[in-house]
């Protein structure tokens, strides 16, 4: 009994972690686009030198966030898996979990419970390292995944995440689908 209760919760917190295969069938006339959120993305950045990878001519020593990023590449291509953790699957939090860990920072293994640690940042003032919290698909009654920024670019924020479609890629914020189930950024560094 107690052993069928434990897989119910596992079961169930695993599922948070889906994105949604519908971005690819709305069309552009039926998509209504969140003003507020367009323009809190679009406004100036305080934009930072360290605010994207570093190259080789910049300092050899890297920043905590920028070897949790570089964990996190090395995963770019990976095949979905829900649940997954490792080069043979990835799911968006066990992305995130795995590249925090890789730095001696432990967080919850959900993308709902990562977003209750650290503090709320207005996309203005996010850096590389923060992490963005998405509602998507059926379920935006809650946050159900999660990205890690990797780069600010002419105002807009790059970050790599899990998807069910595409497995682990680099997506912008400005993208319609991703601006439109955003929901908040946290900084845990």
């Amino acid at each position: 009994m107690k052993k069928g209760i434990i897989l119910i919760a596992l079961i169930i917190s695993f599922s948070s972690c889906k994105s949604s295969k519908r971005a690819k069938q709305k069309t552009a006339s039926s998509q209504q686009i969140d003003t507020k959120k367009i323009a809190e993305t679009t406004d100036s950045y305080n934009i930072k030198s360290d605010d994207v990878l570093p190259t080789d001519e910049k300092k050899s020593s890297k920043s905590k966030a920028e070897n949790i990023i570089d964990y996190a590449l090395q995963f770019e291509g990976v095949r979905y898996k829900w649940g997954g953790t490792t080069k043979s699957g990835m799911d968006c939090s066990g992305l995130v979990y795995e590249s925090f860990r890789s730095s001696d920072i432990i967080l919850p293994r959900i993308s709902r419970d990562i977003a209750k640690k650290g503090s709320k940042v207005a996309l203005k003032k996010v850096h590389i390292g923060d992490l963005l919290f998405f509602k998507t698909g059926n379920r935006r009654n809650s946050i159900n995944h999660v990205g890690l920024i990797v780069a600010i670019r002419n105002n807009d924020i790059e970050f790599i995440h899990a998807t069910t479609s595409r497995g682990v890629i680099i997506s912008h914020l400005n993208e319609t689908y991703w601006l439109n189930a955003f929901e908040e950024a946290r900084r845990v560094l």
